[in-house]
């Protein structure tokens, strides 16, 4: 289970929006997870392309825009693959330029219209695919909002509607505003929350649901046993689930993964990307990369079809109670669940 044989299936969001199965999170291309090269990354963009992903996740923070520079270099070079590429980015953050972590949330109309022009100059592109508001002000009228966002869809500087990390009432209050095509939120086995409310309403509005961090920052992946083997650099050093007690908690409950994986052949990643797939068609991880090898890894996993008995297995191990630390820190969590 180790390459990808089989083009990718597609699924649907909301609002007759098209991806495929598994798609592609750009952030680790910039920043947060130790030194990278735009040679590389524009190689890595490449690949995902010719791998069949149709979903490439950015933002504007990510790099401090960044990321949306470097695929826009890419759409820009690979004009052809860029017809079938759908790219989705946010707004809604603001990182002061002299903080190395630490955010603002700003849902004004008037910077959310700026960052959707800067992101089209940025991205070279004259629409964008999926557009996201990062995070939600609690001070801010929601309806508000999503009025401005309705506003950029009717100039046509964007094409569908996204939010990140909200609960299922202010979900259903934006979307009677304005149809959301996707809800992007962080879902994986070790962060199941979001079954609890927000997942059945998604489903219940149509609206799809774009899981990120699908594989736990990488933990899920098994590769990672101490925080000292990141990258300095890398922010899950400082990470709560990635501390030396809560780490080792937590690698008692990867066992079952990987007891499972050593069944089916296949990484304790793919059994993490294949239970969250299982998990409704109207899911699309987008798992981050920036080695060849876990990409086509990742992409395999949406051949593996795990049993009614793994599944169980997998959601008695990996519940909401039993994973130790916050999956942010302070900062992190501004705006999360709003």
């Amino acid at each position: 289970m180790n390459q990808k044989t089989k083009a990718l299936p597609t699924r649907t969001l909301g609002q007759g929006f098209y991806a495929s199965a598994i798609g592609y999170g750009a952030m680790g291309l910039s920043e947060f997870y130790g030194p990278s090269d735009d040679t590389q990354s524009l190689a890595m963009l490449d690949e995902v392309a010719d791998a069949g992903v149709t979903l490439i996740d950015t933002a504007d923070m990510y790099g401090r825009g960044h990321n949306e520079i470097l695929i826009g270099r890419f759409l820009a070079a690979q004009r052809s693959a860029a017809d079938s590429i759908k790219v989705a980015t946010k707004c809604g953050i603001d990182r002061p330029k002299e903080a190395e972590y630490a955010r603002g949330i700003n849902n004004s109309p008037e910077y959310i219209r700026a960052c959707c022009d800067a992101s089209l100059k940025r991205l070279g592109v004259e629409r964008i695919d999926l557009y996201y508001l990062h995070r939600v002000d609690p001070q801010a009228d929601i309806t508000e909002t999503m009025g401005t966002l309705k506003s950029l869809v009717e100039e046509g500087k964007i094409a569908h509607v996204g939010l990140c990390e909200v609960s299922a009432a202010t979900l259903e209050k934006a979307h009677a505003v304005y149809p959301i095509t996707a809800l992007q939120t962080e879902y994986s086995l070790w962060t199941r929350d979001v079954e609890l409310s927000i997942l059945p309403k998604a489903k219940a509005l149509g609206i799809g649901l774009v899981a990120y961090l699908p594989l736990g920052r990488g933990f899920l992946t098994g590769r990672i046993s101490s925080a000292q083997e990141l990258a300095n650099g890398d922010f899950r050093r400082n990470n709560p689930r990635f501390q030396q007690d809560s780490l080792a908690h937590n690698l008692q409950l990867l066992e079952s993964v990987k007891a499972i994986a050593e069944r089916h052949g296949a990484t304790p990643g793919q059994i993490a990307l294949a239970w969250l797939l299982a998990q409704g068609d109207h899911i699309v991880p987008i798992p981050g990369t920036r080695r060849s090898r876990y990409l086509q890894e990742n992409l395999a996993a949406a051949e593996l079809e795990l049993s009614a008995e793994d599944k169980d297995e997998l959601e008695k191990v990996f519940t909401s109670d039993s994973v130790r630390g916050e999956r942010y820190g302070e900062e992190g969590m501004k705006g999360v669940n709003a």
